[in-house]
């Protein structure tokens, strides 16, 4: 029912030593994890996966979209959910075509 306070309540009225707030003499160890490599210039340039994974997102969020509207076509009033699906539907083709068109040109090696 109690509860039970079990620290010391004494106050040190001692002032701080040079010794106390010195720095550690061990620093903390370095991450374990080692850092990542820098990307492979190949993976950039690479024209067919631009179009085979760009032309994948394009379709993905035009057969999600037109999932989305079937309902719409038929009368049935739109829902929080369908105009959800619906916009995701367009963010990812939109992503499908950034992908495709590559906008500032990060695809093309710098020479």
């Amino acid at each position: 029912m109690g509860s039970s306070f079990s620290t010391s309540t004494e106050i040190s009225t001692r002032a701080p030593t040079a010794a106390s707030t010195a720095v550690p003499a061990n620093p903390p160890a370095k991450s374990a994890v080692p850092a990542s490599p820098a990307p492979d210039p190949e993976l950039k340039t690479c024209w067919s996966c631009r179009v085979l994974s760009g032309s994948a997102l394009f379709g993905a969020g035009t057969y999600v979209y037109l999932v989305a509207r079937r309902p719409l076509k038929q009368g049935i009033p739109p829902g929080p959910g369908t105009v959800l699906q619906m916009v995701v539907g367009i963010s990812i083709a939109c992503w499908g075509v950034v992908v495709l068109v590559d906008p500032k040109g990060k695809s093309h090696p710098v020479i």
